[in-house]
């Protein structure tokens, strides 16, 4: 039989994924367009601010990160000490790193064990030992491709069948309801509060919990994105109490999706890791119980090395069977890039005081963050500007997901195109000015409201103008 759209995996076909779709597409066109010299388009240039993908946008490797991997991966450059010091600019702690990775790690280009190199594990375990105040055990800390094989692999075996439920935030990133999607498992919607800078709300969480066991789901895990995607919310402890304590009564799984846990502009980090453990250590007997899984990865924070697929997920409190399949579901893909792999001892253990290389990885880290401040800062305050928007503060993340109302024309106008409104904004906003931004129900939002996400990853802040430029014409146009 002929492969067709009818007859594939219809599961696939039903998958949405906003972040790299029809907008997304359409943005690849005008970027090859503008390569060949085409000067039709009212832009000069693309802006993808549809994804945080920082090095795409011009953020910078940090220095120490990427000579160690150019160690690693041309190993035979070692030998040549002296022209790597005083002619390229390699400090000495920078060739030990190299050294100690080969000598655990072996060759980058070989498989490592199904779980992760064993000692960048270990450098893993004394990072979170640093970061929460209480041990962690490298026996239950697993190496995946980015946080997204992390979260693949979780739901891959927490989902038994199309029955399961998921509690998922919205908006969210629509990784989740794609897996979901694939996997034929049940999303359980729980809206977050935009008027409380888009926090948790427990009896929100409860009320569609309780909907969804009523109608026969058998819900198993709450997923928490924290900082927020797309929304930038960083929780206050008192909120990641709250979720530990509801997942804890109803014997659900906690995900702490925490990828973003360095983006903090606000506040500080709380990890569900640290509190749960200072909440068994309150209480004890009380919350022995609960079963964690938090991720983390090398693409997001100052590192931004997307490419190079590295991650993490740790376990806390699960059954040694299931961890066993986790382990199995995990050697099915034998191991994650084991480049990738080093990238994440090196973000976990990086440059200490008194290190060769740390002013400079210093230097290069807090730029690259107070950069990312600077135009989140910048991009808020365009947003608070314009006419019918309104824009939480940037509390973390890479994201702002502001808040638009259209004049009923423009809503009539995106029904005559066969559009939702927002994704009709979006794609006049990219064929005006080249900035590509994902509306609001990609991620899903509460019902009658419209929002978009955007990065504020792109340098410089000429773009903005750009935006508030073509929103205001906009306005008047459909007035």
């Amino acid at each position: 039989m002929r492969l067709t759209v009818d007859s594939i995996n219809q599961n696939v076909r039903r998958a949405q994924y906003a972040v790299r779709g029809e907008l997304a597409v359409k943005s690849e066109q005008y970027r090859a367009q503008l390569a060949k010299g085409d000067t039709s388009l009212p832009f000069k240039q693309v802006i993808s601010a549809n994804i945080g993908n920082p090095q795409q946008l011009d953020q910078k490797p940090i220095t120490f990160f990427r000579q160690v991997c150019s160690l690693l991966e041309n190993p035979q450059l070692l030998d040549r000490e002296d022209v790597l010091i005083n002619s390229l600019g390699y400090k000495s702690d920078v060739l030990d790193r190299a050294r100690w990775l080969l000598k655990h790690a072996g060759s980058v280009g070989a498989y490592s064990a199904s779980t992760g190199v064993p000692v960048i594990r270990e450098s893993i375990a004394r990072f979170l030992e640093r970061r929460d105040g209480f041990p962690a055990d490298p026996a239950h800390i697993y190496l995946s491709g980015g946080a997204s094989a992390g979260v693949n692999t979780l739901l891959n075996v927490l989902c038994a069948d199309q029955s399961t439920g998921i509690l998922v935030p919205i908006p969210q990133y629509p990784l989740y309801t794609a897996t979901l999607s694939l996997l034929n498992a049940q999303c359980v919607p729980y809206n977050l509060d935009e008027s409380k800078a888009w926090g948790t709300d427990i009896d929100t969480i409860k009320a569609a919990y309780d909907k969804s066991k009523a109608d026969g789901v058998d819900v198993r895990a709450l997923v928490i994105i924290n900082p927020g995607n797309p929304t930038g919310a960083s929780l206050s402890e008192a909120d990641v109490r709250a979720a530990i304590d509801f997942a804890s009564r109803e014997k659900l799984i906690i995900m702490a999706d925490e990828v973003y846990q360095t983006n903090v502009f606000i506040g500080k980090f709380h990890s569900f890791k640290s509190v749960l453990r200072s909440m068994q250590k309150e209480t004890p007997a009380k919350y022995d119980d609960v079963q964690l899984a938090s991720l983390h990865s090398i693409s997001k924070g100052m590192v931004g090395e997307c490419g190079h697929r590295g991650g993490y997920f740790e376990l806390v409190g699960f059954d040694t069977e299931v961890e066993a399949n986790i382990y199995k579901f995990v050697s099915i893909m034998l191991c994650s890039p084991v480049i990738g792999q080093c990238l994440v001892e090196l973000m976990v253990n990086p440059p200490r005081p008194g290190d060769p290389s740390y002013d400079l990885y210093q230097r290069e880290y807090s730029a690259t963050h107070e950069g990312l401040r600077e135009r989140a800062a910048a991009l808020h305050r365009a947003f608070s500007q314009m006419e019918g928007v309104s824009c939480n503060e940037p509390q973390g993340a890479m994201y702002l997901f502001p808040s638009i109302r259209l004049p009923q024309k423009a809503l009539g106008a995106a029904a005559a195109a066969g559009r939702d409104p927002d994704e009709f904004y979006c794609l006049r906003l990219l064929d005006a000015t080249g900035i590509c931004v994902i509306p609001g129900s990609g991620f899903g939002q509460a019902p009658g409201t419209l929002h978009f996400r955007t990065t504020f990853l792109a340098p410089g802040t000429e773009w903005v103008g750009s935006i508030v430029k073509f929103h205001e014409e906009f306005m008047n146009e459909y007035r």
